[in-house]
């Protein structure tokens, strides 16, 4: 059983809460999660930087952060993710690349749950690999192309 969680915490921006939770449940499928928790919270860019700062000691906003809170290693425990994602930047990135602000969102909650997953984007075609099977899903979910659209404007973290 999938359990997601969303705290909306920034309101500028139109997303489907119920297709956002459909998204996670997909994807923990997909990678045949038995059982997971994950806690989504969408702010905006202060709450970002104050994340940011207290986790990773940078004082930047970036696009998402992802936890890993599990108590049991191996892909087939009882997982429990949190991601903050940030919805202020999902606004400004969708309308300067051309898309909805709820597709660049999907994009962020996809990318920190891929990193949950094992993902790695660190090296160039890690990062490739992981992008591709970004799209791939958020393709499936009706979203379009998102990460490989045309050149990103910032890196998801």
């Amino acid at each position: 059983m999938v359990v997601v969680q969303i705290a909306k915490n920034f309101e500028d921006v139109d997303v489907c809460l119920a297709k956002l939770e459909r998204l996670v449940k997909a994807i923990c499928k997909r990678f045949k999660l038995p059982a997971a928790t994950v806690s989504i919270a969408i702010v905006d860019n202060v709450e970002m930087r104050k994340v940011n700062m207290r986790f990773l000691n940078r004082k930047r906003a970036s696009d998402c952060l992802s936890f890993d809170l599990s108590d049991d290693e191996g892909l087939h425990a009882n997982k429990s993710f949190e991601l903050v994602v940030n919805g202020e930047k999902a606004v400004k990135e969708a309308r300067l690349r051309g898309h909805s602000s709820e597709a660049e969102l999907a994009l962020y909650v996809t990318h920190g749950l891929l990193h949950n997953l094992g993902f790695d984007d660190s090296a160039p075609k890690k990062a490739k690999k992981m992008h591709d099977t970004e799209d791939e899903i958020l393709q499936q979910f009706g979203y379009g192309l998102v990460y490989n659209k045309s050149k990103r404007i910032s890196n998801i973290e």
